[in-house]
């Protein structure tokens, strides 16, 4: 039975998408709050192209084991991946879709939906990989899971340790996300 205090995410696109990045971030921005969490990637064997997902916990107890039937939030940035775990958001759970790749259509009345089309707003930069991290930036806006500033911090340690000039963009996508403020209602 999983704590009231554990927070469950799944994050799910195509390889590519930065699906295990965005994963990576908020496990690490929940260390570095102090809080306990786990991450497990999954991937398809083709990587980019191929499906990838990640379950992330959160949380200030001991988590009792990572897996998860139940999330409380989603991230969806393809419809094959809209379609294959929206099932697992949680009665009055939140799903956040790439609207460019899930469209805005609605199949449970029983969850909250943000859409956004990610990849329409990232094309309009010179970095277009960056949907994660503006995806990143609208879920902790919505759900203040953990505080803006850890984000930031991990952002920062984990561009650096990968591509230190990538830090920027990611930066500019967190906060271009994290200033998002569509949010479509219950069905």
């Amino acid at each position: 039975m999983n704590s009231k205090d554990e927070k469950h995410i799944i994050i799910a696109g195509f390889g590519g998408q930065g699906v295990l990045f965005l994963g990576t971030t908020l496990a690490e921005a929940a260390m570095i709050e102090g809080k306990n969490t786990t991450w497990i990637p999954s991937y398809g064997a083709e990587m980019r192209g191929g499906s990838a997902n990640c379950y992330v916990t959160i949380s200030n107890e001991e988590i009792p084991s990572p897996i998860f039937d139940e999330a409380d939030y989603g991230i969806f940035l393809s419809k094959a991946a809209l379609n294959r775990f929206e099932k697992t958001v949680a009665k009055n759970g939140t799903a956040i879709l790439n609207s460019s790749m899930t469209g805005e259509a609605k199949s449970r009345n029983d969850i909250n939906y943000i859409m956004e089309p990610f990849t329409d707003l990232v094309a309009k930069s010179s970095e277009t990989r960056l949907l994660n991290i503006m995806a990143l930036g609208l879920l902790i806006r919505k759900t203040g899971i953990l505080a803006k500033e850890s984000v930031l911090e991990a952002l920062k340690k984990i561009s650096q340790a990968k591509r230190a000039d990538f830090l920027r963009f990611n930066i500019d996508s967190f906060e271009a996300g994290y200033n998002l403020i569509k949010e479509t209602a219950k069905c």
